[in-house]
């Protein structure tokens, strides 16, 4: 279980991370929508992940603690 919480936090995080310098790039050329999405929405999105990743990460840290 630490493994894969392990895993899944480092994925979502570098994932996340790419996500929101993507639409922090896009917002600053002057893009205010990527197809159908406004690039608001890929910021929110990239955080959501990163939160995601700081959860797995936070629980598999957890799990250390009790073996």
């Amino acid at each position: 279980m630490k493994s894969l919480l392990d895993t899944v936090g480092r994925i979502a995080g570098a994932t996340g991370f790419l996500i929101a310098v993507l639409a922090i790039v896009l917002r600053l050329s002057g893009h205010y929508r990527v197809y159908t999405y406004d690039v608001r929405t890929l910021l929110d999105g990239g955080v959501a992940a990163m939160v995601l990743a700081t959860l797995c990460l936070v629980a598999s840290l957890a799990e250390r603690g009790r073996s």
